[in-house]
């Protein structure tokens, strides 16, 4: 995902390490790979990869990701997610191509074919408009 064709990695790639622990807001101009755990928000231009190690509990937004381990939040994605056999998902989805395997787990909404993804926390939004709508009526 991130290795360029020469076998090199982007000089814009960031990596959080497996043990390491962020909090707070994280943004990248590029590529994303992050073993450890991050509580916040992360927001990455490029691609993000959440491995089978990584716990994650913000929202989270890119251009496309490949997610293996846990993210509790909501995932906006521009363009394709993939979720491997051992990804969970606690929050709501929205990207233009979905695939998933066998044994994923998604718990929330997904919406797929989006023209263009919204920034992450606007699905919660949405979704809170319409359950106070859905009760004031």
């Amino acid at each position: 995902m991130f290795k360029k064709e020469d076998g090199s990695v982007p000089s814009n790639a960031t990596i959080i390490a497996g043990g390491v622990k962020v909090e707070g807001d994280f943004a990248s101009p590029g590529n994303v790979r992050i073993e450890g755990a991050v509580i916040g928000t992360v927001k990455a231009q490029g691609d993000i990869m959440v491995t089978e190690t990584a716990t994650i509990e913000a929202d989270v937004t890119a251009a496309n990701a490949t997610v293996a381990g846990e993210i509790k939040g909501d995932l906006a994605v521009a363009e394709k997610v993939e979720l491997l056999s051992t990804a969970k998902l606690h929050g709501n989805l929205i990207c233009r191509t979905l695939m998933v395997e066998s044994g994923a787990v998604i718990a929330g909404n997904c919406q797929v074919g989006a023209e263009k993804a919204p920034a992450a926390g606007r699905g919660r939004d949405k979704a809170a408009s319409a359950s106070a709508s859905a009760t004031e009526t």
